[in-house]
């Protein structure tokens, strides 16, 4: 690469007879030197023409005319003894392309548009060295202060460059050091805290994102220390100074902050001044918190603003004028507060304004507006006609409806700029769960399908366990009435397992349930609909035949009533058959939650659905769920549920030991953290005798789940914040306690054997037969024929679980949105349990989508 050429002199030296002040005729003018350019436009440039008359000034204007196109890297005039002049000049290059190199951090796309020089201009190296400026700038604003850039032409024939800007970006400029200065009442590392930059260091420090210098950041930390001793009841408080340094190698930053925190104030007397006649002097102190005689708090004032603001906006002053009026006793350390509020007329809406929607229609987005224009104006039907657009799961988090005064001071515009994201989802996915172990899934799903707001979704799903297709569709908003209407069809089939003591599964019952349903539902109030549904199923349950069933009659064919008790269990074998399930049901749902992630708000269902209007099942399920959010501020989300259950059978039990509801209706919840799936509620645990007639360890028990007919689960749970990095990736930790149980089963009939004989291979279709007298010594007698038979060690059944008491755990989980698709994980530890329980101390969740 060559270097740029030099300039030339900017003023050469040009004789002219008689002295400076001596005047000559220009004779003739010949330019040399030109390449692009015409001697007449370079003539033109210098403002000479023969005939002209001359002098040293003269020429040396035209010097400085020439200079001034940029056109040139050098020019001379010569000849000006003769008057005969001689123009001679060295063009600029012209740039063929712009070339960056060692840009990593900062794509082309990012630098190339700050770039003034550009292909088929004329190179300079003035605005080489403004490029310069404006790409180290750009570094800047990413940290990176020690970024270096040198300009570099690559000459071409025909006078053309490349232009080469070499880029070392350097690392980002960190924070070394904080200090500051004239801090008596807190020490630096409290204030720091309070800070949004942070020190560079420490164990964690890779994960920081807040260590690097920003100027803006600087300015915000500023009045975030400002903020924090108005809190306090510093109301004198000042940032005297503010100074970033650059240390010697140009990679860290020192920052010091000198500041003055002034003496401490309480606050004084408490008034009200106010002008609106729907808020008397009396509303107003019931909702002002601010108390005489407590320390100064700037942010308590700013609070009863909001709420003072709030209380107008309902009713329907939507541009209320409310200030506090300071009045600074510093002898005495008060300071008073008058509430000032103004006279404003009441607000109607003009209009609704919505923008940014391409695909969802305005329809979709203006059904959720508890407002109309015409209507008065409204802050708590405002609120929630955000809170409902953001609960729709189109748009951007955060939506905010902004208010414009309209055409009058009595009206206001009320504008919503959404931001839309992908509804729809075409998904081929795999994953491994706890408890499906390796799941596949091929989904297509859109939730606002034409932008009309409809749900339609189609799925096949593939486990170890589960294998479903299913067909389903929604109109919210059915014949432009706020009425729903869907319908579901599908097809699920189901293997049961039973957990060995050594944490291995092993398959017991298959169901196969083949439906369809339909349901509606209606808007009560605003925060309250109503739902109601219908379903028709039928269940076919069966067991493997190899595994349980056992050729009595000796004919190779296996009869539905051949199921061997001694190999299932007769509570399993009672199960098996096909039945039709017709069904009604209902819910009632309370919601003023916030949107889809709640940070606040209660929802409230209840439900009940009644089995036997037709079909073989008859029963009442009834349910109850309530969930409560409280945003504590600062990240920090506290939640709390309850639920419960109950199956009030609609028959009478079927015979001894045969609870009336089968298992397939019953509960098997709820799913506590800290017990694995289906780990807790009614079981049975099968435990094989020895040889010798002892029970065996617990490791080689079988357990079978049973479920029940009632449940209940409590849960408090509290999200706390993170840094913005570990946000950024879609993290939302939490720690939780879980309390519940699962229990109310008629006792099944149980078996207690001591050994069976069966056949041995020579005549394998002969049928087994327990030992008569129970002995565990006793020996096979033969039943005739010549079969020889092997005695097998025997089991006893222990019903376990059965109890309302409750089941308690306590741990941490985090949900992450990966790009494979959402993760939950949880690490709980039981604190209470019943016998039989099943624990599990780690779970994780992945693959499956929202």
């Amino acid at each position: 690469m060559a270097q740029a050429p030099a300039p030339a002199p900017a003023q050469p030296n040009v004789i002219v007879p008689g002295g400076p002040q001596a005047q000559s005729v220009i004779r003739s003018i010949s330019v040399r030197g030109n390449q692009r350019l015409e001697p007449d436009t370079i003539r033109a440039y210098a403002n000479l023409s023969p005939g002209q008359t001359y002098s040293a000034q003269t020429l040396d204007q035209s010097l400085k005319d020439l200079y001034a196109t940029q056109l040139f890297a050098d020019v001379t005039i010569t000849g000006a003894e003769t008057g005969d002049l001689v123009i001679s000049v060295r063009e600029n290059p012209v740039i063929n392309r712009i070339v960056l190199e060692g840009n990593k951090r900062l794509k082309d796309d990012k630098i190339l548009p700050e770039i003034r020089l550009a292909p088929r201009q004329i190179f300079t190296r003035s605005a080489a060295r403004s490029d310069v400026d404006r790409i180290l700038e750009l570094y800047r604003r990413q940290g990176r202060f020690a970024a270096q850039v040198e300009p570099k032409i690559v000459q071409l024939d025909q006078n053309r460059v490349d232009v080469v800007f070499e880029i070392f970006e350097g690392d980002l400029a960190k924070v070394r050091q904080i200090n500051i200065i004239g801090n008596e009442q807190y020490d630096d590392g409290r204030l720091q805290k309070e800070m949004f930059t942070r020190e560079a260091g420490g164990l964690l420090g890779f994960m920081k994102s807040n260590d690097t210098y920003d100027p803006d950041r600087l300015a915000a930390d500023q009045q975030k220390l400002r903020s924090f001793y108005l809190t306090e009841g510093y109301a004198d408080f000042r940032v005297v100074s503010a100074l970033a340094e650059l240390t010697p190698d140009r990679r860290d930053f020192v920052i010091t902050y000198v500041v003055e925190e002034g003496p401490r104030y309480k606050f004084g007397t408490v008034a009200v001044d106010s002008a609106l006649r729907d808020l008397p002097e009396e509303t107003v102190r019931t909702i002002v918190r601010v108390d005489p005689g407590e320390w100064f708090n700037a942010k308590t004032v700013e609070d009863d603003v909001t709420n003072l603001n709030e209380a107008a906006g309902n009713r329907g002053y939507a541009f209320a004028d409310i200030n506090p009026a300071y009045e600074r006793d510093a002898e005495k350390r008060l300071m008073n507060v008058t509430f000032k509020i103004g006279q404003t007329p009441r607000v109607y809406v003009e209009r609704i304004d919505i923008t940014g929607n391409t695909i969802t229609r305005d329809k979709v987005i203006r059904r959720e507006f508890r407002l109309n224009e015409g209507d008065a104006f409204n802050a708590i039907r405002l609120k929630r006609s955000q809170d409902r657009i953001q609960s729709l799961g189109f748009f951007q988090e955060n939506l905010e409806i902004k208010q414009t005064e309209g055409s009058g001071p009595d009206r206001v515009v009320l504008g919503v700029n959404v931001e839309e994201k992908p509804t729809g989802q075409l998904s081929v996915s795999g994953g491994y769960s706890s408890l499906e172990r390796f799941v596949l899934q091929l989904a297509v799903a859109q939730n606002n399908f034409m932008g009309k707001g409809q749900q339609l979704d189609a799925s096949v799903n593939w486990s170890r366990y589960a294998r479903s297709v299913q067909l389903g569709f929604v109109e919210p908003y059915f014949l432009d009435k706020p009425i729903l209407l869907g319908g579901t069809i599908y097809r699920r089939d189901y293997n049961s397992f039973n957990i060995l003591e050594d944490g291995e599964r092993n398959r017991t019952y298959s169901q196969v349930s083949t439906g369809l349903s339909l349901r509606t539902g209606f808007p009560v109030t605003d925060f309250v609909t109503f739902g109601g549904r219908y379903s028709l199923v039928q269940d076919k349950i069966t067991l493997d035949r190899d595994t349980f069933y056992t050729d009595r009659d000796g004919d190779g064919v296996f009869e539905d009533n051949e199921c061997d008790p001694l190999r299932a269990g007769q509570y399993l074998c009672d199960e098996i058959g096909s039945r039709v399930t017709s069904l009604i049901g209902w819910s009632t749902v309370y919601d003023s939650t916030n949107g889809i992630r709640p940070t606040r708000g209660s929802r409230v269902v209840l439900s009940q659905d009644l089995a036997g209007l037709g079909g073989d099942v008859k029963y009442l399920r009834s349910r109850g769920e309530a969930v409560r959010y409280k945003s504590l501020g600062g990240g920090w989300v506290f939640s709390l549920r309850g639920e419960g259950g109950y199956i009030h059978p609609g028959s009478e039990s079927p015979g001894p030991g045969r609870d009336p509801v089968r298992i397939t209706d019953r509960f098997f919840g709820p799913q506590l953290r800290g017990f694995d799936i289906r780990g807790i509620g009614p079981r049975i645990q099968r435990v094989p005798y020895d040889t010798d007639g002892t029970l065996l360890p617990e490791q080689s028990r079988v357990t079978d789940a049973l479920g029940g007919r009632a449940y209940y689960m409590g849960r408090a749970e509290l999200e706390f914040p993170i840094n913005a990095t570990l946000r950024g990736f879609g993290l939302r930790p939490s720690a939780f306690i879980d309390a519940g149980s699962l229990w109310k089963l008629t006792r099944p009939n149980l078996t207690n054997i001591a050994a069976t004989c069966v056949p041995t291979i020579t005549n394998p279709t002969a049928p087994s037969f327990q030992i008569p007298g129970a002995t565990p010594t006793a020996p096979c007698v033969d039943a005739g024929g010549g079969t020889d038979y092997t005695r097998v060690p025997g089991f006893q059944e222990v019903y376990l679980g059965d109890s309302p008491k409750p089941r308690v755990s306590i741990g941490i989980g985090v949900n992450w949105t990966s790009p494979f698709g959402p993760l939950r994980i949880d690490l709980a530890k039981a604190l209470l349990k019943q016998e039989g329980d099943d624990t599990k101390l780690f779970s994780f969740n992945v693959g499956t989508s929202f």
